[in-house]
């Protein structure tokens, strides 16, 4: 296994934990005493991680995590406070929109890993990635309204995860919902014990990265691209990709392994 460190000078700590082992990258947000908040220091080290994640190879799933009872508690209002000039706010948000897309944009599958409260840009965080297991004690929410800031970055990912009228309400409120209740909203894919949380995410990554990369890569940007597209735009898209997909040396190989009863050989090519 290797591991790195991603780290807040400012604070002399570690915002960002990576470990690899098995295809499989893991980052863990480790801010603990600030509820995981999403700080400039934070987002950077993720943003620089995951860039490195995006040309690495040998990285075929990355998996989201955090430390601490809290998931992620959004942005770093402290942070935010203490140089409320257009600019530097303007700056920041611009950071957070390009962290999310990026995750978006991986050519690998990511899950949230969510052990705690996820809220505002940390519930954005969760529904950012293409999967999510939560544990059962975990709990959702977009408070912002609370406080005098709508949760207006936040609900651009979280709307495309959950219904309207949830999610109005959601915002509305600033209530939080539990893990159950996400799933059914269709926030997160799985709940489970806490217990069971780190296994059967790490379950779900290993099944994930025994898939052809090339495949999944091809996949995941055409279901993007088409989600946010009219029907005629969305087959277009669909139809472009599963041409190259099929095309690919990869394809050919796993249809000749279907036919033929055998487990593929897969070449991400």
């Amino acid at each position: 296994m290797a591991a790195t460190l991603a780290t807040d000078a400012a604070a002399g700590a570690a915002p960002v934990l990576r470990s690899d082992a098995g295809g499989i990258a893991t980052l863990v947000l480790n801010r603990p005493a600030a509820r995981n908040a999403l700080s400039s220091a934070a987002m950077a080290a993720l943003q620089a991680e995951i860039d490195s994640i995006a040309g690495d190879p040998a990285v075929r799933v990355l998996v989201i995590g955090a430390n601490g009872p809290a998931f992620c508690a959004g942005h770093d209002m402290r942070e935010l406070r203490a140089n409320p000039s257009r600019d530097a706010v303007a700056a920041l948000f611009g950071e957070s929109g390009k962290l999310m897309l990026s995750l978006i944009r991986l050519p690998k599958p990511v899950i949230a890993r969510v052990q705690g409260t996820a809220t505002a840009a940390g519930c954005q965080l969760v529904a950012s990635c293409d999967l999510a297991v939560a544990s059962s004690d975990a709990k959702f929410a977009t408070p912002g309204v609370e406080i005098g800031l709508f949760c207006s970055t936040p609900m651009v990912a979280i709307s495309r995860n959950v219904p309207r009228k949830r999610m109005m309400e959601m915002l509305l409120t600033g209530d939080a919902i539990d893990a159950e209740t996400a799933a059914a909203y269709g926030l997160v894919n799985r709940v489970v014990a806490p217990e069971a949380l780190e296994a059967e995410t790490g379950a779900l990554a290993a099944r994930l990265a025994q898939k052809s990369a090339l495949t999944i890569a091809i996949g995941k940007a055409a279901f993007y691209r088409q989600v946010e597209s009219g029907f005629e735009d969305a087959y277009r898209v669909a139809s472009e990709a599963m041409t190259r997909n099929m095309l690919s040396r990869d394809a050919g190989e796993g249809i000749d392994a279907f036919l033929e009863k055998r487990e593929p050989r897969w070449e991400d090519r």
